[in-house]
């Protein structure tokens, strides 16, 4: 089974993660941020990982270290789960209508770092959460699970159906990067033999 433990602790925020990729969709989440708890729940359960989420964050300030401390520690949790990542499929992708909101994600679990943000959230709020951080929360995942997401817009106006649409989308196309393909099943899915 290919499961972490993460623990981090800041001046900001103590965060614990609890993932298992080869899991049944169960989720456990308590950021402080209940926008982010929702959100966390369906990438979750749209990618059949095991997820548990514990934060102790500073919102009293706002909820900024808290959302882009847990895409770090998301992401950190990630890397270590797939450790030399032998026998994944490496590549996913998916296309996703949220109601009036059609969402494309892609990702490679390249090494590399890198982030593709193209989504145009209509407001700066959905309820009490800043749609500014979405971005941040990817762009910390990216940074530390160290690979290549591209998340675009399609069509929409709603913010929670964007914001939603993109969690899904991505829970997805990791489930389908993070499988193992049998005619990997004992390789690196690259020429360089490491990822």
């Amino acid at each position: 089974m290919r499961m972490t433990e993460i623990k981090r602790a800041t001046a900001e925020t103590d965060i614990s993660i609890n993932l298992n990729l080869d899991g049944t969709g169960q989720s456990e989440i308590q950021t402080g941020c209940g926008f982010l708890d929702h959100m966390l729940t369906l990438f979750a359960r749209h990618g059949r990982f095991d997820l548990i989420v514990s934060c102790q964050g500073d919102t009293y300030v706002d909820d900024h270290h808290t959302v882009e401390d847990i895409g770090i520690a998301l992401g950190q949790a990630f890397a270590n789960a797939l450790g030399d990542k032998r026998g994944i499929c490496r590549y996913g992708s998916c296309t996703l209508p949220m109601d009036e909101s059609l969402i494309l994600s892609a990702v490679d679990l390249s090494g590399r770092g890198y982030l593709g943000y193209a989504l145009d959230i209509p407001t700066e709020k959905v309820g009490s959460f800043d749609t500014e951080l979405v971005e941040e929360f990817w762009l910390g995942f990216i940074r530390n699970a160290a690979c290549t997401l591209h998340i675009r817009q399609l069509a929409g106006s709603n913010s929670h159906h964007i914001i939603e649409g993109a969690f899904k989308s991505v829970a997805r196309s990791l489930k389908a990067a993070v499988a193992i393909d049998p005619d990997y099943a004992n390789e690196i899915p690259s020429t360089k033999g490491v990822l």
